[in-house]
């Protein structure tokens, strides 16, 4: 099931580098729309649309247009509008904020938070922000790994033998981002991204051993935040009443919010090497992305071959 996400203020200030100049006690509030607002027509005295629930964002453009009113009427402007209790306030670098702005501000635990960059840039690198940050989640029991730049998401029962292929895997020199449980959300459409939870980072669980930090086994490159998930890999006990694809021509799907991935059936048999198989499909997709598919290569020579052998036999005749 997905579930709606939020975050404090204070840390979109600290990863976007933003400098509070008041409000102070109102950077624990939570965001959770990653929509805007350029208050213009809200300065304007019109507030019948207004969301109080968007981090506003006022540029040169906004800022021009309230010095051209009178300053009380700047005040009671700027008044009505903190008064709805918006999330924050953020000024571009290249507005001078009024000191009747900051009062207010105060007034009404509403921080107001200064950019070191102009009103586009900051625009769209906030709005890409909360865009990740705030999307619908859904966590999923698998392993994720970075193999040959291919988001790989290995699924599977309990048991199967996920992490310890997935160990062999980063022992070779591919990357992990998530164990045992892959918290998932979808950046734009068709874009489903992929993490671990902040307390699973680096960790991967191997029944026998215990918890593994890959980072201080095998270094700083074997882990990585996020991955773009490309490819879904389901290990399964081998199972003698299913037929299972030997050619790569059948396509399997894995849906994550609407959106579907290839996914790849791997039988998992005593003696059978799962890294090389798991390590192999996912340089066998990434060439199918490339506009190379092996099987249907093979069937076209097959075919080609067939044609002329036909050929050949007519001529004899």
């Amino acid at each position: 099931m997905a579930y709606k996400n939020s975050i404090r203020l204070k840390k979109i200030a600290h990863d976007l580098n933003l400098k509070i100049v008041a409000g102070f006690d109102g950077e624990d509030r939570r965001v959770e729309v990653e929509m805007l607002s350029r208050p213009g027509v809200e300065f304007a005295g019109f507030l019948d649309f207004f969301d109080p629930q968007r981090i506003l964002l006022i540029g040169s453009k906004e800022a021009h247009f309230l010095m051209l009113l009178d300053e009380q009427v700047q005040i009671e402007r700027v008044d009505a509008v903190l008064k709805l209790q918006p999330p924050a306030v953020i000024f571009s670098i290249n507005v001078d904020i009024p000191q009747y702005f900051m009062d207010l501000g105060n007034k009404y635990h509403v921080p107001l938070y200064k950019s070191n960059e102009r009103t586009t840039p900051i625009n769209s690198k906030l709005y890409s922000y909360l865009r990740s940050a705030l999307a619908p989640r859904e966590s999923i029991h698998g392993t994720l790994l970075d193999i040959y730049g291919m988001g790989t998401l290995i699924i599977g029962k309990s048991g199967v033998g996920k992490s310890e292929t997935a160990l062999e895997l980063i022992k070779r020199n591919h990357i992990l981002v998530a164990d045992d449980r892959v918290d998932v959300y979808e950046t734009a459409p068709g874009v489903i991204i992929g993490q671990a939870p902040k307390i699973l980072e680096r960790y991967i669980e191997i029944r026998g051993i215990g918890i593994v930090d890959v980072v201080q086994m095998l270094g700083a490159g074997a882990f990585r935040e996020n991955k773009k998930i490309r490819l879904v890999i389901e290990l399964e006990h081998w199972d003698k009443s299913k037929t299972y694809d030997r050619l790569g021509i059948e396509t399997q799907n894995y849906t994550i919010f609407g959106t579907e991935i290839p996914k790849i059936t791997i039988p998992v048999l005593p003696g059978r090497n799962n890294a090389t198989l798991v390590e192999s499909a996912a340089m066998n997709q990434k060439l199918k992305y490339l506009g190379y598919n092996a099987a249907e290569t093979l069937i076209q020579n097959v075919a080609a071959k067939a044609a002329k052998g036909a050929e050949d036999d007519d001529d004899d005749i």
